[in-house]
């Protein structure tokens, strides 16, 4: 019979990102760190105001509002109006308003970058400035981007605040009477475990008949997005090109509102059949990888700046070893799950 084996500890060590990393039980990942190891994500092309009532200058050239790639059938959010200086959609400071002591919120920063990552509107207050005039006061706690900030929270870019959930991280290792050494991703057992499949006697394993795992995404805009977890055989702390793959499993689905908690489909079952990879993985652990590539209602690429998909964090697995004797001197930040915070 195969000696079957679940890696069940990962390090609490994280690359730029808060994270929940729980192997054998949940594994959350949340990316709101300016420090990420993903790219930039580029500008979108802005659309125009429409014909209708344009103003002779373009109050839109340095501040357009957001262009639209929702689902079809889903209108465009309304075009703000106003003017240059006092645009109805930001309620900025001087600009006038009607009722004193009435609250609106406000923004005075690029209409691109609002309510994403860190960036969060402010309150304004209706007040009355002299006799004949009331206008808005101002904007007190709104959230800019931090100066300088290029990615991540800080530069309020879309996929940049969030967290994605994954309740099973498991991978089962198979070792063979001949000496080979199988991957397979693990089952939820009926008290919520992950447990090893039943597998054949003989090699190689078949993929196992049910889902890997359930997972959900909260993350700060709309869109349409493809995430996939990859496990690796190699060094967390220097990760390279060459690291061997073990498995890779991807969800993809359109992702409906923005800082909401939603379900995706499960991630599917797999198997390794390269059984020097996961030799590698078993005995001196490795790490797994979180991608994402998409699109966003508003026409933000989500990827790395070159088309290819955006790591947006890595979990390190300890070695196996560490399920025995967690006392080993290379087992001293391992432990069965943790948690994170944004």
């Amino acid at each position: 019979m195969p000696k079957l084996s679940i890696a069940g500890l990962v390090a609490m060590c994280l690359v730029g990102f808060a994270a929940t990393p729980a192997c054998s039980s949940s594994e959350g990942s949340q990316f709101d760190d300016a420090g990420s190891s993903g790219g930039l994500v580029p500008d979108g092309a802005f659309g125009t105001f429409g014909d209708a009532g344009k103003p002779d200058v373009d109050q839109y050239a340095n501040d357009p509002p957001a262009p639209w790639c929702g689902p079809a059938g889903q209108p465009q959010p309304p075009q703000p109006g106003g003017t240059l200086e006092c645009p109805d959609d930001k309620n900025k400071p001087g600009c006038p308003c009607t009722k004193e002591g009435e609250t609106a919120p406000c923004w005075t920063g690029l209409r691109k970058q609002r309510h994403l990552g860190a960036c969060k509107d402010g309150v304004a207050t209706c007040q009355r400035l002299n006799e004949t005039y009331k206008g808005w006061s101002s904007c007190e706690g709104q959230v800019l981007p931090k100066a300088g900030a290029t990615k991540g929270a800080a530069a309020c870019s879309c996929f940049s605040a969030g967290q994605w959930k994954i309740d099973n991280t498991s991978p089962c290792f198979i070792d063979y009477s001949a000496g080979q050494t199988y991957a397979v991703s693990t089952v939820v057992d009926g008290t919520g475990k992950a447990a090893c499949p039943t597998v054949s006697n003989t090699p190689p394993p078949a993929v196992p008949g049910s889902p890997w795992s359930k997972n959900s995404l909260k993350v700060d805009c709309a869109g349409k997005f493809k995430l996939c977890y990859t496990l690796k055989a190699g060094s967390f702390d220097a990760p390279t090109a060459a690291d061997c793959v073990l498995a890779t499993t991807c969800t993809e689905t359109t992702y409906d509102k923005e800082n909401v908690e939603q379900a995706f489909p499960d991630l599917p079952a797999w198997v390794s059949t390269d059984t020097a990879c996961a030799k590698k993985f078993k005995d001196t652990g490795g790490y797994g990888e979180m991608t994402v590539v998409g699109e966003s209602v508003r026409c933000d690429k989500i990827d790395d700046g070159g088309g290819k998909a955006l790591v947006f964090n890595r979990v390190r697995y300890c070695e196996l070893a560490c399920n025995a004797n967690p006392a080993l001197p290379q087992c001293k930040d391992c432990q069965q799950g943790g948690s994170g915070s944004f």
